[in-house]
């Protein structure tokens, strides 16, 4: 239940999965950003490193629902159990591994409040590809899956990959979704396109982690993105 007397402006989904070393702070962070009412839910999803238990030590107190999943089933898996619980006006994703800075959710979210949009996604690329200690291949293959998923969407966007997505809640709980894994990204933006939602997409920071630091998509789900964007098409 949120704890706030005010309904929640904003609903903040963390998916996690073995992330100790960083979900305490990233939730502290997240309590911080600067909008305000918001609900909290974090969604562990199967840990076996120990988050779990310091989910329940020190996270519980702090956030509106802490939800633990029995399996790893993958982050849409994650993400589709938390937009149940789900009662801000707007909801947005935060992933744990603090890629994105939660300092940043009035410049994403904000067009949606303001009735702009009925979604806005943060993009890394807006402002220019090159980034900072990126993977080559990742930044290749995300804007390979943009510009296929722009070929089907008509969108335009620059960072369909993004976990930045702030959407309407009613919509976003309209779009009945089905992936499991990180194909809920192009699953997400299709359901938007094809349900003639109005997109927005504005610049924002990225700090990218490295495999050895914990990043945990992969060249599979490359492949099961462009499955997802024909499928969904």
């Amino acid at each position: 239940m949120d704890r706030s007397p005010e309904a929640p402006k904003l609903s903040v989904i963390i998916p996690c999965y073995n992330e100790k070393e960083r979900i305490v702070e990233l939730v502290n962070s997240v309590l911080a950003a600067p909008i305000h009412p918001k609900e909290v839910i974090v969604v562990d999803d199967g840990s076996t490193d120990g988050t779990r238990e310091l989910l329940a030590q020190k996270v519980e107190p702090l956030v509106s629902k802490v939800l633990y999943a029995p399996l790893n089933a993958g982050k849409g898996a994650a993400i589709r159990r938390g937009l149940r619980e789900a009662h801000g006006e707007v909801v947005i994703i935060q992933d744990a591994d603090f890629e994105y800075s939660p300092t940043e959710y009035p410049q994403v979210v904000d067009p949606v409040l303001d009735g702009q949009a009925d979604a806005c996604y943060g993009s890394r690329f807006a402002q220019g590809w090159r980034i900072p200690g990126a993977y080559w291949s990742n930044l290749l293959a995300n804007h390979f899956l943009t510009w296929l998923s722009n070929r089907f969407t008509g969108l335009g966007l620059t960072d369909m990959e993004t976990c930045f997505k702030a959407i309407r809640r009613e919509v976003f709980q309209s779009l009945e979704l089905c992936e499991d894994r990180f194909g809920i990204e192009p699953e997400v933006t299709a359901k938007l396109a094809h349900s003639k939602c109005r997109v927005l997409e504005v610049p924002i920071s990225y700090r990218p982690r490295t495999h050895a630091a914990g990043k945990k998509i992969g060249f599979k789900d490359g492949w099961q993105a462009v499955w997802c964007i024909l499928k969904y098409r």
